[in-house]
């Protein structure tokens, strides 16, 4: 029998009844208090017919804020409001994962406790700019951690991961991607350390590896994700060997045997630019685990992947923002809506819980 999307999977202790995944999205839709509010949970249940909904990034502490509008997962208030969430999503038979997020030096200090610097492994102002209250600013150059800094985020992880298990989330996502701090560490373009957090793979790889391993140590790591982006330059990111590198980062995180690794093929919104070179399938093959990937895949291109082994899992970003019930149209090859860059991040309800599921059919 071929497999395809709709094919069930194992995904550590749970079985999931197709492999759509949700991807991690940020909309910039919480509120004052950095909290999830109703139509957060309006839009998270219309989507509830993924096979798994990763949620969008949420900040492990008011220290890794890097975007107004972001939910938190560090307060009672964020717990209250993710637990509504979670609660919609299993009413409707569900699945839920928190994306665990740290900003790094992509923030500003005018959204920081103090007006603190954003911190860093290294201190290395990242090209581009901050959305902030008082409007676009540039990044400022971040403070370097020192080595017990590092070790109080490691325990900022471990507070986040059990405020998501009281949250009711049925598992947790670590965010290692798209520049942010994790990111910031494995890449040697961001890290210039000399410590052991710093040069060789195996210290770019260190702090990645205590975060994950206090976080299994709450959830268990069969309900952990990582998620990793080899080439995406977002945030002004590089690497001068992405291959070893990530090929490197999916060999020490097998022998966690972590729920799934979820790998971003996304190389940057510059459609002028070539698409770094990258092996995928050489990275897929060195994880030995489940495996979720993502990228502009179409209905065609996702069952192409599962089909041939190339994925046991696809995440749809944009699609799942424009189709709530993408599970559901791609299943009966029905016509999709169109996405609108322009509501895809704050506002209210429009743009993000008014796209139109399919009429039901009358059996």
């Amino acid at each position: 029998m071929t497999t395809n999307l709709f094919t069930p999977i194992k995904l550590g202790r749970y079985t999931l009844p197709n492999r759509l995944v949700m991807a991690p999205l940020t909309r910039c839709r919480a509120d004052a208090n950095n909290a999830p509010q109703a139509m957060n949970v309006e839009y998270y249940l219309q989507r509830a017919s993924a096979g798994l909904i990763i949620s969008e990034g949420s900040q492990i502490s008011a220290t890794a804020v890097g975007y107004l509008g972001t939910p938190g997962i560090y307060s009672e208030a964020q717990i209250a409001g993710w637990q509504q969430v979670t609660d919609a999503v299993h009413s409707r038979g569900g699945r839920i994962f928190l994306q665990l997020w740290h900003c790094g030096r992509v923030s500003h200090p005018s959204m920081l406790p103090d007006n603190m610097l954003p911190v860093a492994p290294s201190a290395i102002r990242a090209e581009g700019h901050a959305h902030t209250m008082e409007g676009v600013q540039a990044f400022v150059t971040p403070h370097e951690l020192t080595t017990a800094e590092i070790a109080a985020i490691v325990a900022d992880f471990t507070q986040a991961a059990q405020n998501a298990l009281q949250a009711g989330f049925d598992g947790v996502e670590i965010h290692g991607a798209n520049g942010y701090l994790i990111d910031q560490f494995i890449r040697d373009g961001s890290n210039h350390r000399t410590d052991e957090y710093g040069g060789s793979l195996a210290k770019r790889a260190r702090f990645l590896l205590e975060i994950t391993q206090a976080v299994v140590n709450v959830w268990g790591a069969d309900r952990v994700g990582v998620r990793l982006s080899p080439i995406n330059p977002f945030n002004d990111m590089s690497d001068s060997d992405p291959q070893a590198t990530f090929d490197y980062m999916a060999q020490v995180l097998s022998p966690f045997h972590l729920a799934y690794l979820h790998v971003t093929e996304w190389a940057g919104h510059d459609a002028s630019q070539p698409k770094p070179k990258f092996d995928f399938a050489q990275l897929r093959a060195a994880y030995q685990g489940t495996y979720m990937t993502n990228g502009g895949y179409t209905l065609e291109t996702a069952t192409n992947a599962i089909s041939t082994g190339a994925a046991d899992l696809i995440a749809f970003g944009s699609l799942y923002i424009a189709n709530p019930d993408l599970a559901e149209r791609f299943a009966q090859n029905a016509p999709l809506n169109t996405p609108d860059a322009n509501t895809f991040y704050g506002g209210n309800e429009t743009g993000y819980t008014d796209y139109p599921s399919l009429a039901p059919t009358n059996s």
